[in-house]
């Protein structure tokens, strides 16, 4: 079986097997499934499929990333990232464009005019050695196997295999050479796996398959049932993703930053555990390391760190709102305390309003978005300001009652619970 999986993912490079062919095989993974071993091997030969990084000796025990499955408002990555470099880690993240009701670090990164997320290997590496941290695209030398497979699987309805979304992520993730990785594996009505048994099914095959490659891998379970923190569209994450850098960021996003930062600074040695790892991200988020880092990113691939010189806690100040967006707000109705906001309602009005792609070929308008001002907890009385909506042109007729409608309101104080609902090591 191992030898088989190796030779067809060979065929998948170099084109000697067609497209039906291919399809066969990813047909009968999607219905009989793979057992753990060969799920290791299909993630092992797409790995192989390419190109993969190497680290000097010295340090390569401290190069690590995180993935996540996606959400509404997931800008953990581009704070985590430069919190991690500056806790003395290497992070040489590649990432992803957004599809769907899913939004992109990419999308986001590129918020920040002139900013270079296509870098080669070799620009890659020097960034990761000199800074400790570059934060980029796929190359065409990385799991070119993955490239095809994914196009097959999309038009192909078989998109959620579990063995196959294993292979996808891990083979990537391991291309980089790591040595941790951490899991952030969503659950809810705005996840990709809405009930937490199949999210936990997932997180299991995916930290086999990288544990058996040889990489540290622990699994966070998190709720994306509401927004994560207050921004939802690519520059307003960043604008939300700069004040997390600075020590002001929501609680929500704040408490995954540092729990996810904790552990990998634990597997990797810098820590003792976990606890002690997170209060080291805390710490940079607030004596200015982690947002320093940042910078120091942002020029390395072609921004310009004086645009957060300023009062970054102004939206204008960061120059990434157009100013010909149109602000609309929506305020409250009826007094009492945010029992709930759905993520799914606020992540579809701004999809609808172009700050995703519905399909691959789609462009992004990475200003337009939503500022939600009133978070779950909080008591509110009529006229209190609820969200606050950037677009262009009028709102899609609806829209105001339908985001309206994503709050929901209860008479007496709510809970607020933490997103983490279970860690795997």
């Amino acid at each position: 079986m191992s030898e088989n999986i190796a030779q067809i993912v060979d065929g998948v490079v170099n084109g000697s097997l067609k497209d039906e062919d291919v399809i066969v095989w990813l047909h009968s993974i999607f219905e009989k499934g793979l057992d753990q071993k060969s799920t290791i091997t299909l993630t092992k030969s797409m790995r192989d499929s390419g190109e993969v990084l190497d680290w000097p000796m010295e340090w390569k025990h401290l190069v690590v990333d995180k993935h996540s499955t996606g959400g509404v408002g997931d800008k953990v990555s581009i704070i985590l990232a430069p919190a991690l470099a500056a806790c003395g880690l290497k992070v040489p993240m590649i990432s992803g464009r957004g599809l769907g009701h899913t939004g992109g670090t990419l999308d986001k990164l590129e918020s920040i005019t002139g900013f270079q997320v296509d870098l080669s290997i070799a620009e890659l590496k020097a960034q990761v050695e000199n800074i400790g941290i570059a934060m980029v695209g796929q190359t065409d030398s990385l799991v070119p196997a993955d490239r095809r497979m994914y196009a097959l699987r999309d038009i192909t309805g078989t998109i959620s295999s579990i063995p196959l979304i294993t292979s996808s992520i891990v083979s990537k993730k391991a291309a980089e050479g790591l040595a941790a990785l951490v899991l952030d594996v969503k659950h809810g009505r705005a996840a990709f796996m809405s009930k937490i048994e199949d999210a936990r099914s997932l997180a299991k095959s995916m930290a086999d398959a990288s544990n058996g490659m040889g990489i540290a891998t622990s699994v966070v379970l998190s709720t994306m049932d509401q927004p994560l923190g207050c921004a939802v569209g690519n520059a307003l994450e960043i604008v939300e993703s700069v004040e997390t850098l600075c020590g002001r960021g929501p609680h929500d996003l704040e408490e995954l930053v540092c729990v996810q930062g904790g552990i990998l600074l634990s597997a990797s040695g810098v820590a003792c555990d976990m606890e002690e790892g997170a209060l080291m991200i805390h710490n940079s988020l607030n004596d200015g390391s982690a947002f320093e880092r940042f910078l120091k990113m942002v020029d390395a691939q072609g921004g310009n760190s004086d645009d957060f010189a300023s009062d970054y806690s102004m939206l204008s100040s960061l120059g990434l709102l157009d100013e010909e967006l149109i602000s609309t707000e929506i305020y409250v109705e009826n007094k009492g305390w945010i029992e709930d906001i759905d993520a799914m309602t606020i992540a579809l009005a701004c999809l609808e309003l172009g700050s995703g792609r519905k399909s691959l070929t789609d462009n992004v308008d990475h200003a337009v978005g939503m500022i939600i001002q009133a978070q779950i907890g909080d008591e509110v009385e009529v006229g209190d300001s609820l969200i606050v909506i950037y677009h262009r042109g009028d709102l899609p007729e609806g829209m105001s009652e339908s985001i309206s409608s994503a709050f929901s309101l209860v008479g007496e104080p709510v809970e607020i619970r933490s997103r983490i609902s279970e860690i795997i090591r």
